[in-house]
């Protein structure tokens, strides 16, 4: 059985941090690239950061970049997104997934095939 649980969201100022975790079990987790998406209401979910299933390589939203880091422990069987200077805008649910083998595309969701539940990020100002 597969399971994604975020974790780590909360309510910040402008300017301040938080660190996202997303554990991920049933899954060859060492074979697999991952994925953070998040979703602001009225809005449809948007792809934020990708990391590969090494670790090596990450690629970012343009308006995250310099801000957002993900990286991953594959003795833990998690990923982390640590957010730093967060924005209003960054107020989402932000959404961890498992991407899909075989796919040529990161940046949608439908590449994806394994989701946690999400967790909330609100950001005032």
């Amino acid at each position: 059985q597969v399971q994604v649980v975020e974790s780590g969201g909360g309510l910040v100022q402008a300017g301040g941090s938080l660190r996202l975790a997303c554990a991920a079990s049933g899954v060859s987790f060492s074979n697999s690239d991952m994925g953070w998406f998040r979703q602001a209401p009225g809005k449809e979910r948007e792809f934020v950061s990708w990391i590969s299933s090494s670790g090596r390589s990450t690629i970012y939203l343009d308006s995250v970049k310099g801000r957002f880091t993900a990286s991953r422990d594959i003795t833990k069987n998690t990923v982390y997104l640590q957010m730093n200077s967060l924005k209003p805008e960054d107020t989402a649910v932000y959404y961890c997934a498992v991407r899909r083998f075989g796919t040529t595309s990161i940046y949608s969701p439908h590449e994806y095939t394994y989701w946690g539940q999400g967790t909330q990020v609100t950001v005032s100002s």
